[in-house]
């Protein structure tokens, strides 16, 4: 077979692939009109405004647990982390008993911006996959999700505050 005969062959192929893909395509169409008809309508407006709403309601939250423990005369530095501990604590908590996920579904990224969205992910896929075992289901699956950096460094971090407070340096 000669180039010739090659470049017409290619030529024919391309060809009834296009007939294919423009057949494929008539049937699609009212097929997407149906979908369109039948998907329910999400109000964009509503959903913003609950993502504010719920985001804000957590952010004021951290922000009352900051003044009481500024009331009690700690730091304002000392007690922003301790908020920031508290706020993920209260989600993990929150994820392990299925109230997280709820209300992700009802705020979206109101829920999953502030701290509390970073406990969430942490914590949903060590919960789905306990059943697999402490280190193949709990520590592998924390790592697929959050990322082998962010484990590492709390992990580390709490290992340098135990030796700090340890030693007393």
């Amino acid at each position: 077979m000669n180039s010739a005969e090659k470049n017409k062959n290619t030529k024919q192929i391309v060809e009834q692939s296009k007939i294919k893909s423009f057949k494929n395509e008539t049937k699609k169409t009212p097929y997407m009109d149906y979908v369109f008809e039948v998907s329910p309508k999400s109000s964009h407006f509503k959903n913003m405004f609950w993502a504010y709403l719920i985001g804000g309601i957590i952010c004021a939250f951290g922000q009352v647990i900051i003044e009481i423990f500024v009331q009690y005369g700690i730091e304002d530095k000392v007690a922003s982390t301790f908020a920031s501990c508290i706020l993920i604590a209260l989600a993990a908590c929150a994820t392990g008993l299925g109230i997280y996920d709820k209300l992700g579904r009802f705020a979206g990224a109101g829920s999953t911006v502030p701290i509390t969205g970073f406990s969430n992910a942490m914590v949903a896929p060590a919960i789905e996959f306990r059943s697999e075992g402490m280190i193949y289901g709990l520590g592998a699956k924390m790592f697929t999700v959050a990322g082998p950096v962010v484990v590492n460094g709390v992990v580390i971090s709490f290992f340098i505050a135990v030796i700090h407070l340890i030693s007393g340096v």
